[in-house]
C-alpha cells in the first residue's frame, strides 16, 4: 500500500510528497477540467468534494519522530496554504500538552483513557486552556480496558461527562470524534468500537447512542450554567437549539450520573418562557453499569424518551443511577 511506519525520507527528498499531496487536494477538489479533477470525474465524480480539512501526519510529534516532523511540517503547510488558503491546516502536535510554535488551524488531541474516572474528569481538561492560538480537533477519543469492553453503559457515561466538557470550552474544541468508529465482528483487532456490524446485522454501543443524544451541539448556543454539586460523579450543561422538524426553540438540559444512586437535582431557570407542548426527557441506563449491546440484544442499552411534565422555572428532577438524561423543553425568549 506504500504505507512506511517511522521511516522518513531526508528532506531534501520532500518535494515529491509534498506534490503527491496537493495533487490529492485537487483530485478532491479540483475542477473536473484539471489534471487530477478530470481522473475524479472519469471515474464518476465531476462535482468536487467538499474537502475542508487536511491533517498532517499522525502521531508523529507524539513519538522520537518530533524533530523530523517539525522540519519537514512547513513544507507541506506552506504549500497547502499557498494554493488552498482556506483549507484548514492540522498539526499533530497536541497544544493541550505543550504550547505549539508552528502554523496550524487545529490540533489533534487523542486520549484513551482506561479508567471511567479519569475520562470523566478530563471533562475538565480545556476549562484553562489558552483562549488564542489553533483550536481542538478532539479527533480520537474513548475509554478503553476492563471497564470499557466491547462497549459498556459505563463507557458511554462517562465519555458523556467528557463531550459535557468539551461542549462546555466550544470556543477552543473545534469538533471531536469517536474512535474508532466501525468494526466488523470478525475481525476485531480493536475494543471498543462505536458500530459493530456482520455481514446482515449491525447495532450501536452505548457509546454511539451517546454521541446520537449530542449531534444537536453542532449549532447550538451553549447558555450559562452552574452546578452546584459533587463535580466527580455529576456533569451537566444547557444548550438551545432550533428544531429542524417544527423551527421550535429548544432548552436541552443533559446531565450524566456515574454514581450507583438516583441524585436528586433542583434545576432553576432564569430568562426563558417555556411552552406546554411536548416536553420530553430521555434516559441512556440499563440495570447494569457493564451492560453492553450485542447481536443477541441489539437494544439492551438504548435511549428512551418519555414525556416530562411540570417544567418550569424552578424544578426538582431525579437523575438516575448510571445515566445520561436530557430534558428537552421548548421555549420563547421573554
Amino acid at each position: 500500500m506504500g504505507i512506511s511506519l517511522y521511516e522518513h525520507v531526508n528532506i531534501s527528498d520532500i518535494s515529491p510528497f509534498v506534490q503527491e499531496v496537493l495533487d490529492g487536494i485537487e483530485f478532491a477538489r479540483g475542477s473536473p477540467t484539471s489534471k487530477w479533477g478530470s481522473i475524479r470525474a472519469s471515474m464518476g465524480h465531476p462535482k468536487p468534494f467538499d474537502l475542508r480539512y487536511v491533517a498532517v501526519g499522525n502521531e508523529e510529534c507524539e513519538r522520537d519522530l518530533k524533530a523530523i516532523y517539525l522540519e519537514y511540517y512547513p513544507k507541506f503547510y506552506d504549500a497547502i496554504k499557498q494554493v488552498y488558503p482556506d483549507i484548514q491546516i492540522i498539526s499533530n502536535c497536541d497544544a493541550a500538552k505543550l504550547p505549539i510554535n508552528h502554523p496550524a488551524d487545529l490540533y489533534d488531541y487523542h486520549r484513551y483513557p482506561q479508567s471511567a474516572n479519569e475520562i470523566f474528569h478530563m471533562a475538565q481538561d480545556f476549562d484553562h486552556a489558552s483562549r488564542t492560538g489553533p483550536k481542538a480537533f478532539v479527533s480520537e477519543y474513548a475509554l478503553t480496558g476492563e471497564e470499557a469492553g466491547y462497549g459498556t453503559l459505563l463507557a458511554a457515561v462517562a465519555e458523556a461527562a467528557f463531550l459535557i466538557g468539551l461542549e462546555k470550552n466550544s470556543d477552543v474544541v473545534s469538533m471531536v470524534s469517536y474512535a474508532p468508529l466501525f468494526v466488523n465482528t470478525n475481525d476485531r483487532r480493536w475494543n471498543p468500537d462505536a458500530i459493530v456490524y456482520d455481514s446482515h446485522q449491525v447495532y450501536g454501543t452505548p457509546s454511539y447512542w451517546v454521541l446520537k443524544l449530542f449531534k444537536e451541539s453542532s449549532g447550538a448556543t451553549l447558555l450559562n450554567s452552574i452546578l452546584q454539586s459533587n463535580s466527580s460523579t455529576l456533569a451537566a450543561s444547557a444548550i438551545s437549539w432550533k428544531s429542524s422538524i417544527d423551527g421550535k426553540s429548544i432548552l436541552r438540559i443533559k446531565v450524566a450520573n456515574l454514581k450507583s444512586n438516583t441524585v436528586n437535582v433542583d434545576i432553576f431557570i432564569d430568562g426563558l418562557e417555556f411552552e406546554n407542548s411536548k416536553l420530553t426527557k430521555t434516559i441512556l441506563t440499563s440495570a447494569n453499569i457493564m451492560d453492553e449491546n450485542s447481536f443477541s440484544q441489539l437494544n439492551k442499552v438504548v435511549p428512551k424518551e418519555s414525556p416530562f411534565e411540570n417544567a418550569g422555572k424552578i424544578m426538582n428532577v431525579q437523575i438516575d443511577p448510571h445515566s445520561v438524561t436530557l430534558f428537552d423543553i421548548p421555549y420563547v425568549y421573554q
